[in-house]
């Protein structure tokens, strides 16, 4: 065999072969499409619908549908909600301005509250410049929403219609995030109880209440509730015992206003069949 054959042998085996795909990339790239299908597929809030159009869901689960024929002795309807980890901020935000346009009173308060919410999150601690566009356009949806002597059919469909804007929508979930958060960092001393961990207060607020599709847990929920003086029922529906779906609310004793369907990792809203 000549040097030149030998040569172009040693020089073609040493050649490293192809670098194979950063694994790290290739997950993040997998979830990207992951949560591009999830756009796709699913609305950021639907339209209302049966109770019943869950069957589909669990029809060889006998456990899950003996639940849904209980949640549907108490409710008329459910509006579903993106799965991207946003999905109880989004709901709180939409049932509970949903109940905001059909109680002009409480509209009036909640204004009141929203308004000044800027200058308690600066008093806070939160740069002006970093809250600034995420407060206008919560203030904006508010006054969007806003009905019109007792237009309230308007109102409602505008409120569909924003919170079903990427744009809108996500600005108000990370507002209603900064919010929760104040409310937690303001009342460290009770909430750092019920964190799990050696987190402190400030450290959980940014890495699990502040980032966008962080899931949301009960720290969560009481705080926003408090922060707001909203009242919500969790109906609980997952594989446990019994064949009824368990109601929390929030803060206990309360009259609430939001209705929520928690099922494991996802929250979605709910229609009484009457005041409750």
């Amino acid at each position: 065999m000549s040097t030149s054959d030998s040569t172009s042998d040693s020089s073609s085996a040493a050649k490293p072969s192809q670098p194979e795909e950063n694994q790290d990339e290739l997950i993040i790239k997998q979830q990207r499409e992951i949560e591009q299908e999830i756009a796709c597929t699913n609305p950021l809030v639907s339209e209302s619908h049966a109770i019943a159009s869950l069957n589909s869901e669990y029809l060889d689960d006998a456990i899950y549908i003996s639940k849904l024929k209980d949640l549907s002795s108490k409710y008329r309807g459910i509006r579903r909600t993106r799965p991207d980890g946003n999905c109880f901020f989004r709901a709180f935000a939409y049932a509970y301005l949903e109940y905001l346009v059909l109680n002009k009173s409480e509209f009036s308060k909640f204004y009141e509250y929203a308004a000044k919410s800027r200058e308690r999150l600066t008093a806070a601690g939160f740069p002006r410049f970093t809250i600034e566009d995420f407060y206008e356009t919560f203030m904006e949806v508010i006054n969007k929403v806003k009905p019109e002597g007792d237009n309230t059919e308007a109102a409602l469909a505008e409120l569909h219609k924003l919170l079903n804007e990427q744009g809108h929508s996500d600005y108000v979930v990370v507002y209603l995030r900064l919010i929760t958060s104040q409310h937690l960092q303001e009342r460290a001393d009770f909430y750092q109880n019920f964190i799990e961990g050696n987190y402190s207060v400030v450290d959980f607020c940014r890495q699990e209440v502040e980032p966008m599709y962080k899931e949301s847990d009960h720290i969560h929920i009481i705080a926003i509730c408090s922060a707001l003086e909203a009242g919500v029922r969790v109906e609980y529906m997952d594989r446990g015992d019994g064949d009824q779906v368990i109601a929390h609310d929030f803060p206990d004793g309360c009259k609430p206003n939001v209705f929520l369907l928690y099922r494991p990792g996802h929250y979605d809203i709910l229609y009484p069949n009457q005041a409750q």
